[in-house]
């Protein structure tokens, strides 16, 4: 049996899910700080008076105010919201890739600008959709300060107590809310996820640079990818952030809404003529130091696990 034979998809889907949840362990406290950057000065002319100047003052002052359990704040949800998005991104993807390559004609093991994209945007999509109740309540619980609070403050005592709620005040709108804005920045982070990590991979290999199961080539091909998800998903994820923690109203229909946004793409057009576009970039430094280390790890972690895997599942045919 070849070790190089894939993976199902649901052994690529619990690998990538693993990988994710020894990443995000790490990144979970820029993703509190971007959360927090994000929120303030919400829709006021000049930004208003900060709370914070910066990531280093949010860790600082969150981890003075409010200890371990403030830095790491949101990070129960955060844990199995990452095992179904990233088990999707990186268990689907492959998969989709070649279903997409066999529809249009072409190999299935050939790597395709068009078809690679597509890939990472629909399994980011199931991910984002699988997910979307878990980051509502993982958004709410980062933004939630009893010191120093910034935007709108919803306190659950833990993710069974946000669900409870949540599903008690609006039922099943209340959990899906947000999931456009979800859709929109996962499809945009995974369309490049993946594709640059592979692009990047392949060329390190063919040049000779590094070897396919070099840490390093791991390492560096995460770098790059973990740069193009920034860039690409920063507007759509404060949007996210900002369309999760709004205040609503419950109206006499009995339908509830944001009292500040009514879709994604308002939140970026008020975000934009009240904040100008930079305030489509608050917490981007936060949004790095969150995106860069989680995705080394997950992709570097997902590539060494699936290897360990696929090592353990040889020897034991073998036997």
């Amino acid at each position: 049996m070849s070790t190089d034979r894939p993976l199902s998809t649901l052994e690529a889907f619990i690998c990538g899910g693993l990988a994710a949840s020894t990443a995000v362990t790490v990144s979970n406290p820029a993703e509190v700080a971007k959360t927090r950057l994000q929120l303030q000065g919400e829709l006021v002319k000049g930004g208003g008076p900060k709370v914070y100047k910066n990531v280093l003052d949010v860790f600082a002052k969150t981890w003075r105010n409010e200890g371990l359990r403030g830095i790491q704040r949101g990070l129960g949800p955060a844990y199995i919201y990452q095992i179904l998005l990233n088990g999707s991104r990186l268990g689907f993807y492959e998969p989709l890739r070649r279903g997409f390559n066999r529809l249009v004609g072409r190999p299935s093991a050939e790597q395709i600008a068009a078809t690679s994209l597509t890939a990472g945007a629909a399994s980011g999509v199931i991910g984002a959709s699988l997910g979307n109740p878990l980051f509502l309540i993982k958004a709410r619980m980062q933004a939630y300060s009893p010191a120093l609070p910034v935007g709108t403050q919803h306190y659950y005592k833990n993710s069974f107590h946000a669900l409870s709620m949540i599903f008690k005040a609006e039922r099943w709108r209340g959990l899906v809310r947000g999931m456009d804005a979800a859709t929109l920045r996962t499809s945009m982070g995974s369309s490049v996820q993946l594709p640059s990590y592979n692009w990047t991979k392949n060329r390190l290999v063919e040049k000779g640079i590094s070897n396919s199961n070099s840490v390093w080539t791991f390492l560096a091909s995460s770098a790059v990818s973990g740069a193009c998800v920034c860039l690409v998903m920063q507007p759509a994820d404060t949007a996210l952030t900002r369309m999760y923690n709004q205040p609503t109203q419950r109206l006499n229909n009995g339908r509830t809404v944001g009292l500040l946004y009514k879709n994604p793409i308002d939140c970026l057009w008020k975000t934009l003529k009240t904040e100008g576009p930079f305030g489509w970039y608050k917490g981007s430094t936060a949004h790095f130091l969150r995106i860069a280390p989680h995705t080394i790890i997950t992709l570097t972690a997902n590539d060494l696990i699936i290897n360990l895997y696929k090592s353990f599942k040889h020897r034991n045919t073998e036997h």
